[in-house]
């Protein structure tokens, strides 16, 4: 229990980051298929989900 307070902040990030990859990916996309990352969705989900965790990692308080 403690282990899921501790990252609570990284695993909120890692969903909506995701989330937001995959929003990223079906509403704007690539269109000609050559993109790096929006041009499959795992792609953009994983990239979504590592940049929310990085950016949650910002506000993370030290103790």
């Amino acid at each position: 229990m403690k282990l899921l307070q501790a990252y609570k902040f990284h695993l909120i990030g890692l969903v909506v980051g995701a989330v937001l990859g995959y929003l990223y990916y079906s509403q704007i996309g690539c269109i000609t298929g050559t993109c790096a990352i929006t041009s499959q969705p795992i792609n953009s989900t994983l990239y979504g989900s590592v940049m929310g965790v990085l950016i949650t990692d910002f506000f993370k308080k030290e103790k």
